[in-house]
């Protein structure tokens, strides 16, 4: 495994836990289609009624151009986008369901234990998205 590998790894170990400690319910992780991957599944169990989340982890260390959330362009979130809608569609949801950004910022490559954590709700309220 690569350094960036398990640095992605160790993010979406993060993002997990922090999850978990808000109360909601993890279904999957590393949800795969034709579209992409998809890191986190959860039911975000505070809100009524409950609401599918699509957690999309983005991990990076300082000194990076872009920071994690800064990371998600326009070709990103089309492809996130896509294949959330068809994992939504092909698990028949009939509720509210969005998507979340989780950033993990490691302020060192080497030493994985220092890091700060964003999280960004709905990072598409109110966007007309072209897919």
């Amino acid at each position: 495994m690569t350094k960036a590998q398990e640095l992605g790894c160790y993010a979406e170990d993060i993002a997990a836990e922090y999850i978990l400690s808000l109360g909601w319910k993890i279904l999957e992780r590393n949800a795969r289609n034709h579209f992409g991957e998809l890191d986190i599944i959860a039911i975000d169990t505070k809100t009524r009624p409950e609401e599918l989340v699509i957690v999309e982890v983005r991990g990076r260390t300082i000194g990076k151009i872009q920071g994690a959330l800064d990371s998600i362009g326009a070709r990103k979130l089309r492809v996130l986008v896509r294949s959330s809608m068809e994992y939504v569609n092909a698990i028949e949801w009939g509720g509210f369901w969005r998507i979340d950004v989780i950033g993990i910022t490691f302020r060192d490559r080497e030493d994985l234990q220092g890091w700060e954590l964003e999280h960004v709700r709905d990072i598409t309220a109110g966007m007309n998205i072209l897919c």
